[in-house]
Parts: C-alpha cells; structure tokens; sequence
C-alpha cells in the first residue's frame, strides 16, 4: 500500500479492525487512544502479525495540543500521514429529557469536534503533497434519529455535515473525505448498551440482541471486519472519485 495511516480510537472495536486491515493491506500505522500503554501493546501486535510499521501513541483525541503533538511524532517517525481514520468517538444512552447538558457537551466533544481537531491537524500537509484520504467513522444514527442517544445522533448527523463540506473544500485537491456509517455493530460500545438495556427491560441478552439486530433487514449485528474493509476500499488511490460520501454499512437498514 506504501500509506501511512493515523487512526484514532484503535485500541478496540473498529477502529482494531480498521488498524488490522490497513496493516494487512501494507500500511504504515500510526495508532492513538487514550490508554497509551493498550495502544502501544496493539501496535506491537500488528507490527510482528503484519511485518509493517507501528507506532501506539496515548493521546486524548478531544485534546488539540495532544492531537497536535502526536501528530507531529507519527509525522517524524514515518512522514505526514496521507490517511486519517477519525475513529475515536462514544454513546451513553438516554431519553432526550433525562440527557444532561454535561453528557450532551461530553458527547458532541468526543465524536464531532474530535474530528475537526485531528482533520485540522493532518489536513495541511496532505493539501502541500495533493493528495489524501480522510474516512470519518460516523453512524446510522447519523442518517436517521434513534431514540435513546439524542446527543450521539446529533453529533454523528454533525460529522456527516462537516465531511461533506471539507470534501467540497479539497474536491480539486487530491484529497477525498468520506463517512462510514455502520449500523449496529458487534463491539465493545454496543456490548454495553445491551447490557444496560437488558438490565433495564427485563429481557435476556439474547431477547435485547435481536431487538438491536432487527434494525437491520439482514437480523444481524454488522462485524468490525465488515466496516473495516469499507474504510480500507476508501483509503486507496483507485477511490479517487469518491469524496463527500456517507456510506452505511448495515445491511440495507438506510437506503
């Protein structure tokens, strides 16, 4: 592949599945999350499996001057990045009139402004080389309302938003900006809200799975393998023509 790709949010979930698929496909990575030591143990993995290049970095993707600063030791170690996967981001389930201000600002933090900040911070120098690929993990939720995560679709519909205006402001560029939107998927983020739903209606687990999985026409919960490899199909230099897209990855649930 001869890219270097920065993904945030990699420890776990996707964004492990995003890491291990670009690392399959010859990436150099450049991997952050908030627990630098897991990200770094993640790192290693890929490096000795895959034979590339990986760096773990802990870096809170909310915090610019730590975004800044890890982007600029990826940028030392292995040259500006050309790929950036936004992947750090998170829900906390509530009805809309039991959401606090305090969790509505944590929310739209964690999964919008997160991805200004690190698109800002890698966005210069794949303009000065005229070429990138920016994928930014959003959601279903951001193409459609669910109840219980009023923040969360609010700022997935926002990263939507943001990825389509930076793909017309690169357009002639030679940088693309693209979203993927899984569904339901079978990670530790939708672990817990079943958990807690479960919990809360009185279902098994296995009643409170169907429910989520009934989302999707396939009855199923979507794999991270799955959204990976839609984000590695955007990352490559044949998707050129492709910016500016919201792509859903969960078996014919938006259309």
């Amino acid at each position: 592949m001869g890219q270097h790709a920065l993904v945030t949010g990699a420890s776990r979930g996707i964004g492990a599945a995003v890491a291990a698929t670009l690392a399959e496909a010859g990436a150099a990575l450049s991997l952050t999350a908030r627990d630098g030591e897991a990200m770094r143990a993640v790192a290693a993995d890929l490096a000795q499996k895959y034979g590339v290049t990986a760096h773990g970095y802990g870096a809170d993707a909310t915090d610019e001057n730590q975004v800044g600063e890890t982007v600029a030791a990826a940028t030392k170690a292995l040259g500006a990045p050309t790929i950036l996967v936004n992947n750090a981001g998170g829900a906390e389930t509530a009805r809309f009139l039991e959401e606090t201000r305090a969790r509505w600002d944590h929310t739209i933090l964690l999964n919008l402004t997160s991805t200004f900040i690190a698109m800002q911070a890698v966005l210069p120098a794949m303009l000065d080389a005229g070429y990138g690929r920016i994928i930014n993990m959003a959601s279903t939720a951001g193409l459609k309302g669910y109840a219980y995560v009023p923040s969360y679709s609010a700022a997935k519909h926002g990263v939507i938003g943001l990825t389509r205006a930076v793909a017309m402001d690169t357009a002639r560029k030679g940088v693309t900006v693209n979203a993927v939107c899984p569904g339901y998927t079978n990670t530790p983020m939708v672990a817990t809200a079943i958990d807690k739903n479960t919990a809360e209606s009185g279902r098994t687990r296995e009643e409170t799975i169907a429910a989520f999985a009934a989302n999707n026409p396939q009855r199923r919960l979507v794999e991270a393998a799955e959204v990976a490899a839609t984000v590695l199909w955007l990352a490559l230099p044949a998707s050129s023509s492709i910016t500016g897209q919201s792509i859903a990855v969960a078996g014919g649930e938006v259309m």
